[in-house]
């Protein structure tokens, strides 16, 4: 079994036990299941930076990165940064997250969140909004065609947006016209290798109308000034804050040092 195969089968027993213990009809008048989610794709549309800053403890391939970050300050201060959008991983097994991250991070965090984890089953995109989420990640490698369809239509119907995930040319078969934003994850999910030329070799067989968002491997300004001269609206950074004692304050220097080149 590859890595993502394992945390496909984990992930399957994990949503068979949260529907046992909480149903959709409970996640539906959860407080903050009709809060009006904010826009992503306009973020990134309208920003100088667009930088997607992540909340991740550990990782498959590098183990703990940030062990005892606390979700609440870090998330904050990377609102307070001027992050376009804020990324909080709710896995747990593999990523040190949890569903109470996100839903502790929501009343300080001003921008849009992205619910980070692998969804497979639409009882997730009711969890998503009623942990505070605005925006759900969908994996192509972990989907059928039709399965990331139907989920997608799904989170729009809730009012969540749609962030697609590929890692090559075949899995942009994946996109529908209910994906709001494209992004290509530089890691291989199968043997988390990892390398940012896949930004740079998809960027053109990529449809204009949806927004590019560039995902893992990115640490320097250039690499960002980079992928934006080639499409790309969006960038999903965390191990490169997360490895920092203080993420948030590493995220304020590099958007200070990407400004001057815009």
């Amino acid at each position: 079994m590859t890595i993502l195969d394992k945390i496909i089968a984990h992930k399957k027993t994990e949503v068979f036990n949260a529907r046992q213990s909480t149903s959709i009809s409970e996640l539906e008048n959860s407080p903050m299941f009709s809060r009006t989610c904010l826009s992503l794709k306009n973020n990134l549309l309208n920003s100088d930076s667009g930088i997607i800053s992540e909340f991740k403890r550990k990782s498959p391939s590098l183990g703990w990165i940030h062990e005892h970050a606390d979700v609440v300050n870090v998330t904050s201060g990377y609102s307070a940064a001027g992050a376009s959008g804020i990324s909080i991983l709710t896995d747990s097994k593999f990523f040190g997250g949890t569903v109470q991250d996100l839903t502790n991070a929501r009343p300080n965090v001003h921008c849009p969140i992205l619910r980070k984890d692998f969804v497979i089953d639409e009882y997730q995109l009711y969890e998503a909004k009623a942990m505070g989420a605005d925006v759900i990640l969908l994996i192509a490698a972990a989907l059928t065609v039709e399965q990331t369809l139907k989920l997608a239509e799904k989170a729009h119907e809730l009012g969540l947006e749609v962030l697609l995930e590929v890692h090559n040319a075949e899995e942009l078969a994946h996109a529908n016209d209910s994906v709001d934003m494209l992004g290509v994850n530089n890691r291989n999910l199968k043997t988390f290798e990892q390398s940012i030329h896949t930004s740079f070799d998809l960027a053109a067989q990529i449809p204009d109308k949806f927004v590019k968002v560039s995902e893992s491997g990115i640490s320097s300004v250039e690499t960002v000034n980079e992928l934006r001269e080639i499409g790309y609206r969006g960038f999903l950074m965390g191990e490169n804050f997360m490895k920092e004692d203080h993420p948030d304050e590493a995220l304020s220097l590099f958007i200070k040092k990407l400004r001057p080149n815009l």
